[in-house]
Formats: C-alpha cells, sequence, structure tokens
C-alpha cells in the first residue's frame, strides 16, 4: 500500500491508473488506506520520527528558521481552496512551510490560496513538533525567523518574541536588497522540492485530508534526504 501511494504522488497519476503489475492493489484500496492513516496520524508521527532521527544526529540547525508560502491551482476545487488572488481567482490551495537553516521542512500547513500568508505564520510555527535527542533538550522552536514583506505585522513580531523567536521579516515599504535572501532561500527551495511531487503541483483531490496526508508524506521523504 505505502509503494502504490508514493507512487502516486510522485507521478500525480489519477488512482485508478495505479498500475496493476506493480502488486499494490488496486489504487481505491491505496486511497482508503491514505486516508485511513492521515486520520490516524500515521504521516504526522512518521514526519516527527524523521525529525527526531535528524535531531539525534545534530542535523538540525536550531539557530534561524525561514517562512514561505506557495499555491498549487486546486482542479474541481475541494476542502481548504479560495480563490487564487496571483491566478484570476481559479480555486487553489497554498502550502505554508516553515523550514531550518538548511531546508529541512519543519512543518506545513494547509489554506485556501486566499489566505493572506501572515495570518498562517504562527499556525505554522506552533505546528513545529517537539523533537528530542541525545544532543540537548527538546527544542521545537527556532532561534530567528527569516521571512518576506508578506509577513510584516507587528502583532506578529511580538507573538513571535514571546515564544523565544528574533523575527527577521522584512519591512513594507522599504527598499528591495535586504540582503535576507541569503537566509530566506532555502525555503524557496523546499517549495520546490515539495513540487517535484506532481500530486502536490497540482491538486486534483478534493477531500482536505487526502491533500494533507500527502503533505505530510512528502514532508517526511524530503527529510530522510538528510539522514
Amino acid at each position: 500500500m505505502l509503494t502504490g501511494i508514493i507512487f502516486v504522488l510522485k507521478t500525480g497519476i489519477p488512482w485508478e491508473a495505479l498500475p496493476q503489475e506493480m502488486g499494490c492493489g488496486c489504487g481505491m484500496t491505496c486511497w482508503n488506506y491514505l486516508c485511513a492513516w492521515q486520520i490516524a496520524g500515521v504521516w504526522e508521527r512518521l514526519h516527527q520520527v524523521l525529525l527526531a532521527e535528524l535531531q539525534a544526529a545534530d542535523k538540525i540547525d536550531w539557530s534561524r528558521a525561514a517562512a514561505d508560502s506557495s499555491s498549487v491551482r486546486a482542479l474541481g476545487g475541494g476542502e481548504e481552496t479560495g480563490p487564487n488572488p496571483t491566478d484570476r481567482s481559479r480555486p487553489g490551495s497554498k502550502h505554508h512551510v516553515l523550514t531550518d537553516a538548511q531546508g529541512i521542512p519543519l512543518a506545513v500547513t494547509v489554506t485556501g490560496a486566499n489566505v493572506p500568508d501572515v495570518k498562517e505564520l504562527l499556525t505554522v510555527v506552533d505546528a513545529v513538533p517537539s523533537v528530542s535527542g541525545p544532543v540537548g533538550h527538546p527544542q521545537p522552536r527556532p532561534d530567528e525567523l527569516y521571512a518576506d514583506r508578506a509577513y510584516d505585522s507587528k502583532a506578529h513580531r511580538e507573538e513571535l518574541k514571546a515564544r523565544g523567536i528574533d523575527p527577521r521579516i522584512a519591512q513594507r515599504g522599504t527598499e528591495h536588497g535586504s540582503g535576507m535572501g541569503i537566509y530566506r532561500w532555502v525555503v524557496e527551495r523546499t517549495n520546490a522540492w515539495l513540487h517535484q511531487f506532481r500530486r502536490l503541483r497540482l491538486r486534483t483531490d478534493r477531500h482536505v485530508t487526502v491533500h494533507k496526508g500527502f503533505v505530510a508524506l512528502a514532508s517526511a521523504l524530503i527529510c530522510m534526504r538528510f539522514l
């Protein structure tokens, strides 16, 4: 079942087109397992276990984090979608990503494409699981957070400081060329990695349970690259 789910995630083929010669059963059986495991928290737990493995190997750089989002079109709409202001108001979803200093995905959340980036900032920060290992104590949050002007908000800066995070967010109305791009580019690369999974590049699953399951599984697969 897992092989079939990953194959659909990577290739983006319809469930019913899953090749029978792979021995993964029918596509709808894989779909049912994906949903059941998402509801049971399996994919989220898998991501957390891999982050713990990275923490134990001292491979997570908590000195800083980077936040960004990317929008994808949602054919036929569905749950957690909204009119995309950058795509002629076509229905879409947005992936909000928080990474460490190297681009390891610490947390990814899903909203409608019309949700402002700053509105989801604290949600994705709080979604970072507490991971522990032989290296130090559990550290669920980074020391600093870098983000572009879309996240500029005095209230959110204060909330980040209350969480022990130093906000490094570009301010609206200032000239470009702040130099923060040398730290923020890693999250843009991680967004590109997520969209290399063709099922995430174009959302065709109306049920958000399926889409969130794919997002969590893709995040776990990206974490495996750093082990």
